[in-house]
């Protein structure tokens, strides 16, 4: 039996990031693309962000990728959603950090939940599968053809995370039968939308997923079916890390002035880093 998991206004919470991003933006693909070179500039191993709904000129996932390309990893981050993110001011009023959701009233909830199906609807309407898997794949495909790029891994956060994981399938064939998209290792962090077992079933490439036990769209429940679908793979490299009293979208967007949280925030991103470091040699 398949269980999908929705969207809820975690989603849409959590925190900008200081700091400035030192990349630029150019045109790959077709798509705008924020750019970040190692020291070097070396695409031996190349890692494409896939973003939550915030989108790829959110400040965080800049300032991540910049952190990739330090630690030697050619970073892209396309415009997948082409120029439909949602807007960056509802992460503070639509659902906050946990020490702030404790102080909400009753009506206040009420209105943030209420305002999900409200923002979220038509969205995930515009950016269904049909739309926004073949706009990935023909990204990979793209920089597949890059001069210099070699190993190619892909870590995806909230929405972006389900089509991580479908890009550890491998490659597909398109309408006309040509190979596109398909990496050769994977991240997802607190991924959303997902159709389980289906999605993990056709993984045929290193698979690393990172889940907060205070995610409202991935329950104890379902992190376990996550778990069992993946144990019965074991000709397939994975791993499930288990991050405790994080809310969804924690490791992108979570609470920088909370020691826990912080500390939460760093080893998502070492969690990342060292799965591609091993997986993408």
């Amino acid at each position: 039996m398949s269980t999908n998991t929705g969207m809820s206004s975690c989603c849409m919470s959590g925190k900008i990031r200081d700091g400035n991003p030192v990349g630029h933006v150019e045109t790959v693909g077709g798509l705008n693309t924020y750019v970040s070179a190692p020291e070097g500039g070396s695409k031996e191993k190349t890692v494409i962000f896939l973003t939550d709904i915030f989108g790829y000129e959110f400040k965080n996932v800049r300032l991540l990728a910049d952190n990739y390309a330090k630690a030697g990893f050619f970073a892209y981050i396309p415009d997948v959603l082409q120029g439909d993110p949602l807007p960056i001011s509802f992460l503070d009023n639509v659902e906050p950090n946990l020490k702030t959701q404790e102080t909400l009233t009753m009506v206040d909830k009420a209105k943030n939940t209420a305002q999900v199906p409200i923002t979220l609807g038509p969205w995930l309407v515009s950016h269904r599968e049909a739309v926004s898997r073949p706009i990935i794949d023909g990204f990979v495909n793209a920089v597949r053809m890059i001069p210099g790029t070699n190993k190619i891994g892909c870590i995806g956060f909230c929405w972006g995370g389900r089509y991580a994981i479908l890009q550890a399938h491998g490659q597909s064939k398109s309408a006309e039968g040509s190979s596109i998209g398909g990496v050769d290792a994977a991240v997802a962090m607190h991924p959303s939308l997902m159709s389980i077992p289906a999605d993990f079933e056709g993984l045929s490439k290193p698979l690393s997923v990172g889940l907060g036990t205070k995610d409202s769209l991935v329950d104890e429940k379902t992190r376990g079916q996550i778990q069992d679908t993946l144990a019965k793979m074991t000709d397939v490299p994975h791993e499930v890390r288990i991050y405790e009293d994080q809310i969804h979208g924690f490791a992108l967007r979570g609470d920088w002035s909370s020691d826990k949280d912080k500390e939460s925030i760093d080893e998502a991103e070492k969690q990342g880093i060292e799965w591609f470091k091993k997986y993408l040699s």
